[in-house]
């Protein structure tokens, strides 16, 4: 189990990870994450190896992820690029219709993979009616700005990263749930930081 501020590390560095090939520096995650001392950052990637989460070579940027699952993910997009299945036509989820056959295919790694782009797992159930639950994978898009109805990552404080609804307001910017249980916050625009845009996600049943 990580704390709230060991996920934050880690998203950090699988998001560095995914967009530049190499692991942050000591200094980029004490600049990321708020911390004053590089020991403070040596300290939460040891936590990490410690969990399982990281393994780290005898230099710094030899830092990988381990995690089983984020690892499983990025070796199918990464190393499957050419990967592609049949489009075999249409389904419904409601009343039956008419399959269809045909001869396009979907490139799986086209729909998913782009310039600034990274992985994160979802935990929680605020965005269930987005059709995201907790333990989906979303692809997120790098952005430091988003457009009212984007599903965004937003640092809240520079503190704590959440899945929410972008919606810019008079007052404010407010971060819509998608769960009828859970009520939007609007924050003043100068506590949030907008970290990147969802533009897919990846569910797996087994």
């Amino acid at each position: 189990m990580l704390t709230r501020k060991e996920e934050e590390v880690l998203q950090f560095i699988t998001r560095h990870l995914s967009l530049n090939g190499k692991a942050p520096t000591r200094a980029e995650i004490c600049k990321a994450m708020g911390f004053r001392s590089r020991g403070t950052a040596d300290e939460y990637v040891a936590r990490l190896e410690k969990k399982g989460h990281l393994h780290r070579d005898r230099q710094w940027g030899g830092i990988r992820l381990t995690g089983e699952d984020v690892e499983e993910v990025f070796k199918l997009w990464r190393g499957s690029r050419s990967y592609c299945l049949p489009l075999a036509g249409r389904i419904a989820a409601g009343r039956p219709i008419e399959a269809i056959s045909g001869q396009d295919e979907i490139n799986i790694p086209e729909l998913l993979l782009g310039e600034g782009r990274y992985v994160l797992k979802v935990k929680g159930d605020s965005m269930i009616e987005a059709g995201i639950f907790d333990g989906d994978f979303v692809v997120v898009k790098h952005a430091d700005s988003a457009k009212s109805g984007d599903i965004v990552v937003a640092l809240i404080d520079n503190n704590e990263a959440t899945l929410k609804r972008y919606q810019k307001k008079r007052n404010g910017i407010e971060l819509q749930p998608a769960n009828p249980s859970l009520k939007p916050i609007i924050y003043d625009p100068d506590r949030i930081q907008i970290q990147g845009i969802v533009v897919g996600s990846l569910r797996m049943y087994k």
